[in-house]
């Protein structure tokens, strides 16, 4: 027994992360504790402990039920600072925790944010019916799926002091239930005097969390950009059956680095084959069979990439993994949706060999799915959107994700609601690629920095001035280049109107300076963009 007054051991934090600043080191223990950051100045090697935030579920919104148990929507949250010493700060200090205020505050418009207080989301039927009694006396978020478990990062600080009951499991993703009677968008379908009952929910996966441009392919690990699984469930007279499908980017490791260009070139940086052997490793340990149903184009930037995919999947192939292509917009093109009954022919026999989920009216299990599709195409958004719809019209739910990864609604949406292209749906669809463009350049840079920042997905952070992208501006050198286009101009109708020869030395020099600035940003594109921080883009 300690006696009063023996020393108390600390423990040595043996894994930290390194932020550097312009004037100061941040260091963060990454072992598990919860300990604050340690500040060190870079001019006098003066120490101090940095402050931490609580983020708070401030409004709530009902979104039915799932087992029978209610759940609910995040519809606001709010971001409050837990050091009071920060008042009193240095105006550094205060500069640089203001940037990461920023970044939280971000975080607080994130779309798509679920909850249960009794059930976890993160796991499908399937999975919830085959825990065992051990498993569900366990709190909810040791029950859960990490990989669909938003704030597995940021509770850290709870699972440190072993908080459970403050512990709540939050996914993001999409559901939409069937509901009707309770105002919520769902869908019923009479048959006879029965209704059949239909629901989806979509988990969006952690691993490679981000932006549209910003999170592409796969990491070293794996795991890729925009992975969900998508569970339909369908209800009749009791009996409930469950269907898995997955998305998720390629899984090679390449991206696209926005430079003001309506569709950036790819860049694939290493061909490396165990990188898709992990990823089809662990699809095959979560959900059994696989068949990868490729939907990207064979020419063009798209092909390259088809190609060393395809090439990668001849290695890996085996009973519990296939690989099917389908060049969506060959074969469909913008007006033949129907022609996807191709890819379903070719997909049937899988289909019935891996079954569904499939509980009767006494709750015992009948069928057991034991594979899943994996579709993909560029983003995993508009083409995987209208390919997964076999049964049901999913437009609801191929919008909500898009919005989480895209920041618009998906395109294609008129396929997937009417069968075909329509005037009002293609205008639209003209619409959301404008956004999506404004959206790449201008904006997602800080948004993938804001959910880097949540799921501590960095290893070095560099928050400081970097020559000329501190003030390199697009808006201003756009109004720039139009000014100078404008008075050009104004001086050659001056020439015209005034006889002064002098006017044309006037003009070339306008236009030159257009020209000049102009080129400047073609030649630097990318710093007129706005880039994440935390991880620096690869260029």
């Amino acid at each position: 027994m300690m006696e009063k007054g023996d020393p108390v051991v600390q423990k040595v934090y043996n894994r930290m992360r390194l932020w550097e600043f312009p004037d100061q080191y941040l260091v963060e223990p990454t072992d598990g504790s919860s300990a604050p950051f340690l500040a060190v100045s870079r001019y006098n090697a003066s120490f101090s402990l940095t402050g931490s935030y609580l983020l708070v579920i401030t409004g709530r919104e009902s979104a039915g039920t799932y087992v029978d148990k209610p759940i609910f929507r995040i519809s606001s949250m709010k971001i409050f600072p837990c050091d009071i010493s920060l008042k009193h700060a240095s105006e550094e200090h205060k500069r640089i925790e203001s940037e990461f205020s920023q970044l939280l505050h971000i975080a607080e418009n994130t779309p798509g944010l679920y909850f249960s207080y009794e059930v976890n989301l993160t796991l499908s039927l399937q999975r919830l019916h085959d825990l065992s009694e051990e498993s569900k006396l366990l709190p909810l978020w040791r029950q859960a799926d990490p990989r669909f478990l938003w704030n597995s990062y940021i509770s850290g600080f709870l699972v440190d002091n072993k908080l459970d009951p403050y512990l709540l499991p939050v996914m993001q993703g999409n559901i939409l239930l069937f509901y009707a009677s309770s105002g919520f968008k769902s869908f019923q379908y009479a048959l006879g005097e029965n209704i059949l009952k239909v629901s989806l929910i979509g988990r969006r996966c952690n691993r490679r969390t981000g932006t549209r441009m910003w999170t592409r392919g796969a990491d070293s690990d794996g795991f890729v950009a925009n992975f969900v699984e998508t569970e339909q469930i369908m209800q009749l007279n009791g009996n409930i059956a469950s269907f898995i499908q997955v998305r998720g980017s390629i899984p090679l490791i390449w991206d696209q680095i926005v430079d003001l260009t309506y569709k950036p070139k790819f860049f694939i940086w290493n061909f490396e084959p165990h990188v898709v052997e992990k990823h089809f490793n662990d699809l095959n340990k979560k959900y059994g069979n696989v068949l990868a149903v490729n939907l990207v184009n064979k020419h063009g930037d798209e092909g390259r990439l088809c190609e060393l995919f395809g090439f990668a999947m001849q290695h890996i192939a085996s009973d519990n993994v296939r690989y099917r292509h389908f060049d969506f917009h060959k074969i469909c093109g913008e007006l033949y949706i129907d022609w996807l009954s191709i890819l379903y022919y070719q997909i049937e026999i899988f289909l019935h060999k891996n079954r569904y989920f499939l509980l009767n009216d006494k709750r015992e299990k009948v069928e057991k799915q034991i594979g899943v599709v994996r579709t993909n195409c560029v983003d995993c958004l508009d083409r995987t959107n209208v390919t997964q719809v076999i049964c049901v019209v999913w437009a609801n739910h191929g919008d909500d994700i898009s919005i989480q990864y895209a920041g618009t609604r998906a395109l294609k949406g008129d396929f997937v609601r009417f069968g075909k292209r329509t005037i009002c749906g293609t205008v639209k669809e003209g619409w959301t690629a404008l956004v999506r463009y404004y959206l790449n350049n201008f904006c997602d840079g800080s948004k993938q920095d804001a959910i880097d920042l949540l799921h501590g997905h960095f290893s070095w952070l560099v928050l400081r001035n970097r020559s000329v992208e501190a003030v390199a501006s697009f808006p201003l050198a756009f109004s720039a280049i139009l000014s100078g286009i404008f008075y050009a101009m104004l001086s050659l109708i001056r020439v015209v109107d005034e006889h002064d020869p002098w006017n044309i030395f006037i003009s070339i020099m306008w236009g030159s300076m257009s020209y000049l600035v102009a080129m400047f940003v073609k030649a630097n594109a990318p710093i007129f963009c706005n880039r994440p921080r935390l991880n620096q883009p690869r260029l």
